[in-house]
């Protein structure tokens, strides 16, 4: 009788084991317009993933760590972690920090008492959900002085990696790594990864730095933040094996190269 019970017990252990590894994983995208559709490099990450994992990309323009939660998007993504019985996982990658920055009425934080706060409540809230939250610091700017191409998220940068620290959490530093790449290419093959091409005059004018999350004009949607298709590709193929090396359980998500 006892190993009846057992084997029966094996039995039930292995079907619960079966059932979840036939449902698929789940990657949701959290952040602003360097990660949202149409003018970020969200859904292009989506792509370098395999039907598999069902990646939403929930990352809207102009918002920052409070305004995201703020205005309800925040509260959307909670109704979706409801359903984490579901998934054989979810991961939620957050990325905040352009429109956290000061002179954005209604947007921006406090880089000490408000914006490292607002992650950690971010990761706290999916954590108590069964979900696994994942940082991520901001995507660079494109604009250059005297060859250089200016740091002006490196707070924001460090303040999202003491947070990951602080809290165990995986961090894809893509501020780190898309500085390189950027810095690597110069002033006018970074303008290629824009939404459109340069007007002439700007081409050869610094951007101004405070204008962070729509530096259009009538006449031209150019601008050293937001990427079109092509820097949607880069950033995309830079995060994709950041995040599979800070989430080895995405090891076998991705596409093959």
């Amino acid at each position: 009788m006892k190993l009846i019970l057992a084997a029966m017990l094996g039995l039930g252990m292995l079907g619960t084991a079966g059932a979840q590894a036939d449902k698929p994983a789940r990657l949701l995208l959290i952040g602003d317009s360097t990660l949202a559709p149409r003018n970020g490099y969200g859904d292009a990450l989506c792509a370098r993933f395999q039907p598999r994992l069902q990646c939403l990309n929930l990352a809207k323009n102009g918002r920052s760590s409070g305004s995201y939660r703020a205005e309800g998007s925040w509260q959307q993504v909670m109704t979706l972690l409801q359903s984490n019985a579901d998934f054989s996982a979810t991961y939620v990658m957050i990325e905040f920090g352009h429109n956290d920055q000061p002179g954005k009425p209604g947007r921006s934080t406090d880089l000490k008492t408000e914006f490292p706060v607002n992650l950690a409540r971010y990761v706290d809230e999916v954590r108590a959900t069964g979900a696994t939250p994942v940082l991520a610091t901001p995507l660079t700017r494109r604009t250059f002085k005297d060859g250089q191409l200016v740091d002006d998220l490196a707070l924001w940068a460090q303040a999202t990696r003491t947070v990951a620290l602080d809290k165990h959490v995986p961090l894809v530093d893509l501020l780190a790594a898309s500085r390189e790449a950027v810095q690597a290419m110069g002033q006018a093959e970074a303008d290629t990864l824009a939404v459109e091409p340069p007007p002439a005059a700007a081409a050869s004018a610094p951007q101004d730095l405070n204008a962070v999350e729509a530096v259009t004009t009538k006449k031209s949607a150019f601008d050293r933040t937001h990427v079109g298709p092509k820097g949607a590709a880069l950033f995309a193929d830079i995060v994709a094996p950041l995040l599979r090396k800070a989430v080895p359980a995405l090891a076998t998500s991705g596409k093959p190269e």
